[in-house]
């Protein structure tokens, strides 16, 4: 099956993990994958996540967060920026998620990042998802 946007997929993925109240998520790797399961780690949206190879497959073994009643931690994930719509955003015009509740995640020069990280550093960039 040919995906064209394989940060959608990952994305759709985890929330219906979350919607399904599974504890993992098996999502295939990616350098980009990569770079934001460990936004989403150091953000404490996911508890882990682990990279298994079985044989030339890769595929990123991602595990859930859940609030003490099961409530999930993530409660929204949503594309921006997609293959057939590039959306950027100077220094200046970094997008806040819900007045700062959430994180937006941007691909700069200097690396994927979260939103505030970006607007310390002064860089803009590609606006990849949004995730509350």
């Amino acid at each position: 099956m040919l995906i064209t946007d394989t940060i959608a997929d990952m994305l759709t993925r985890i929330r219906n993990a979350l919607i399904a109240k599974h504890q993992t998520v098996d999502v295939p790797c990616s350098t980009i994958k990569l770079d934001i399961a460990q936004i989403l780690l150091d953000e404490g949206y996911i508890k882990s996540f682990e990279v298994k190879e079985e044989g030339i497959v890769k595929t990123i073994h991602i595990v859930l967060k859940y609030g003490p009643n099961k409530e999930r931690v993530i409660t929204g994930l949503k594309r921006i920026s997609r293959p057939g719509l590039r959306v950027y955003a100077r220094k200046d015009n970094i997008p806040k998620v819900l007045n700062g509740m959430g994180i937006a995640i941007i691909s700069t020069s200097k690396g994927m990042m979260v939103d505030r990280e970006a607007r310390k550093q002064g860089i803009g960039g590609e606006v990849v998802a949004y995730v509350w």
